[in-house]
């Protein structure tokens, strides 16, 4: 079966053709949507020039089944589901949950809806992976009543990712799933790290919304909630100057006052601009205690997985948070011998035998998780395990 894949993110719409099981593309195009996609893009435009654009590598004609990749699936979405009406407007309703994402996912599948009306649409949400967080994992330390009646919990998101570097990482390490105990830290424009037993979740540092855990591109992250309190009550701060702040002005754009781009932050703390080089120190700083946090909801700590566009393609800000865990019995140095970031995946582990936690570092291929969910939705019986 021939399987397109629309994934939007905060700043890029990436196309992939794939034919599950295979993983090699037969087409890819990665399209800037600017600093903050949910701001100005004409998702509908783009996506239509996008399905004109697989010609003449691919036949629009010949693709069957179309896959999404949807940030928030609330309760009601544990698993990839074929898209009707209905399903969209739910997807859409949980706009307010992931404002940078679910209202761009939503506009991407009536725009490849409206290209591909012969083909079945399917979404894949980042949530479902965390569907079996336990009640502990899940559940914030606020009156019960919170949860019970407005819907306050944990859900975590990047499954999607998780779920693909798990299996990757069980590859390059010669190790089954069912026996690894890891952490993955997805660091790009939006940060986590998810801690994985046998493959399936136990924690994750995001929350109810993408907001919560590490620092990112334009988000906050983590931050004492009285701060928000304080601001609000001395009217410093409406509801909705908040919600801008914290998902767009904030992060690692925020505390440089330049780029929420780590590319240009390198080059400026190069520079010996003093706000680049503090902008970066808090994103390692974090990033290390998120890893270190998450670990300790295992039994063990078999390695620690790199991925996202930061986590795969930045070796010096890899580097200088494997610098930081050393009390995760990691060697400081063990950063700089996973490969260059120009090299294919790699793994590596302290020493020969391996009595380390080994370091991974996996590019993100959510498209692959995409494809099978997809095309298992549509019929065709393609295994997405």
């Amino acid at each position: 079966m021939r399987v397109l894949v629309l994934n939007p993110g905060s700043s890029t719409l990436k196309a992939v053709v794939l034919e599950p099981p295979g993983r090699d593309p037969l087409a890819t195009i990665e399209v800037q949507l600017g600093a903050d996609a949910s701001r100005g893009a004409d998702i509908g435009v783009v996506v239509a020039e996008t399905v004109d654009g697989l010609t003449p590598d691919v036949d629009p004609a010949t693709i069957e089944a179309v896959g999404y990749r949807v940030v928030h699936g609330g309760t009601r979405f544990s698993g990839p589901v074929q898209i009707d009406d209905d399903v969209l407007a739910a997807i859409d309703g949980l706009a307010d949950l992931a404002p940078l994402h679910n209202g761009l996912a939503a506009a991407t599948i009536r725009a490849g809806r409206a290209a591909l009306p012969g083909a079945t649409h399917v979404a894949s949400f980042d949530t479902a992976f965390h569907a079996v967080l336990r009640e502990d994992a899940i559940r914030y330390a606020v009156p019960t009543r919170w949860g019970e009646e407005w819907g306050v919990r944990r859900y975590g998101f990047h499954g999607l990712s998780v779920e693909w570097a798990t299996r990757r990482a069980a590859e390059l390490l010669g190790r089954p799933i069912g026996g690894l105990r890891i952490v993955v830290a997805h660091l790009g424009n939006g940060c986590s790290v998810t801690a994985v037993d046998g493959g399936r979740s136990v924690e994750t540092s995001m929350g109810m919304t993408p907001l919560e855990g590490l620092v990112m591109g334009t988000r906050a992250g983590s931050l004492d909630p009285g701060i928000l309190l304080r601001l609000l009550r001395d009217g410093h701060r409406s509801a909705d100057e908040l919600a801008e702040d914290l998902d767009h002005r904030s992060g690692l754009l925020g505390l440089s006052g330049r780029s929420s781009d780590v590319r240009v932050l390198l080059a400026a703390e190069a520079d010996g601009d003093a706000a680049s080089a503090l902008a970066l120190a808090v994103f390692i700083r974090r990033a290390a205690a998120g890893i270190a946090a998450a670990a300790t909801a295992l039994d063990r700590l078999d390695a620690v997985i790199f991925t996202g566009g930061i986590g795969a393609h930045a070796g010096s800000i890899r580097g200088r948070i494997v610098g930081r865990l050393a009390i995760l019995g990691i060697e400081p140095t063990l950063g700089d011998r996973i490969g260059a970031d120009t090299e294919p995946e790699t793994a590596d582990s302290i020493d020969d035998g391996g009595r380390g936690p080994a370091l991974v570092r996996i590019s993100a291929r959510e498209d692959v998780i995409i494809a099978e969910q997809a095309a298992l939705i549509a019929g065709r019986g393609v295994s997405a395990s």
